[in-house]
């Protein structure tokens, strides 16, 4: 993926030299958000709804509310420092700040032309260990998670070195996969399918399908995006390369529910997956990334595998 290293974005929230991230209010749930493979956990106080990307290593799919598309104001009570972080992780911080100000600058474009609806922009907070979302206490084994509740994306960065072990990469596009994902359930609380969905993830009978096909519709929004990256240069060279694609779709099949379950406990429950098989997850992102159409990202109408794969 060809980019250009330069100053961190306005719209990141560098929180990583913080202390007592994850002590001051909240809810304290252990960040519930919607995340590339997470789950919807239920907040008893509150009942505030997100999803997270890694719950589904920890379990369960519960019930919640969606937050209506507004954003929730959070206190917290934080000391911040310098930041300690290795020239890996500074690259890191650098490529993400890339992809955050090109996605959304990308779907300020799509999304008027394709939808009538305005783009408003999202956060993105890096974070280490835990912080406080406007969904909760988020933690760094939730992995990264989009909070309709404050339109925050959250991740720590030592979430690449899990997803090596799950048998995905952390290279540049597979990143960008990643995040843009995230963006992907920006652009569904801003349309108002997170909170139609969340409803729908309130009934036992509807949840989990309900759940898959949120997490799939983000994996497609996120190929929209990839989709413009095919026609777009950066100093003159092409942003999508040889092998970009490869780097994505392994992410994809890697946080697959049924190759994290066989992963996990050696069989699959289809019953219980809260975000897609890996061939759908793979599918959805391909979807999106050979259209470019917001309108073929319908998995709601469509069902997890009318990919068309």
């Amino acid at each position: 993926m060809e980019w250009t290293p330069g100053d961190v974005s306005s719209d990141i929230e560098d929180r990583r030299g913080d202390s007592g991230g994850g002590g001051g209010g909240g809810f304290g749930f252990g960040g519930g958000g919607m995340g590339i493979m997470g789950f919807v956990i239920v907040v008893v106080i509150g009942l505030v709804t997100g999803h997270g990307f890694i719950g589904s290593l920890l379990g369960g799919l519960a019930a919640g509310m969606g937050g209506g598309g507004q954003p929730m104001q959070t206190q917290q009570q934080r000391s911040s420092g310098p930041v300690q972080e290795t020239a890996a992780q500074h690259r890191d911080v650098q490529l993400l700040s890339f992809v955050l100000d090109d996605a959304q600058k990308q779907w300020t474009q799509i999304l008027p032309q394709q939808t009538g609806r305005s783009y408003r922009k999202a956060k993105l907070v890096l974070f280490s260990n835990t912080t406080q979302s406007g969904c909760g206490s988020a933690q760094s084994a939730t992995g990264p998670f989009y909070c309709p509740q404050d339109e925050r994306v959250y991740i720590d960065l030592s979430f690449w070195n899990e997803l090596k072990r799950l048998g995905g990469n952390s290279g540049d596009f597979a990143q960008a996969y990643v995040l843009t994902h995230e963006l992907g359930h920006h652009v569904q609380n801003i349309l108002g399918t997170e909170a139609k969905a969340t409803q729908l993830m309130r009934n036992p009978a509807t949840r989990s399908r309900a759940s898959v096909e949120l997490e799939l519709q983000a994996d497609c929004y996120s190929g929209v995006w990839a989709h413009t990256t095919q026609t777009r240069t950066v100093n003159g060279k092409p942003i999508l390369e040889p092998g970009d694609m490869d780097q994505a779709l392994a992410n994809a099949a890697a946080v697959g529910d049924d190759h994290i379950q066989k992963m996990q406990r050696g069989t699959v429950s289809p019953e219980s997956f809260t975000h897609g098989s890996s061939a759908e997850r793979q599918g959805w992102f391909k979807r999106g990334f050979s259209t470019g159409q917001v309108s073929q990202c319908d998995t709601f109408t469509a069902g997890p595998d009318g990919y068309g794969g």
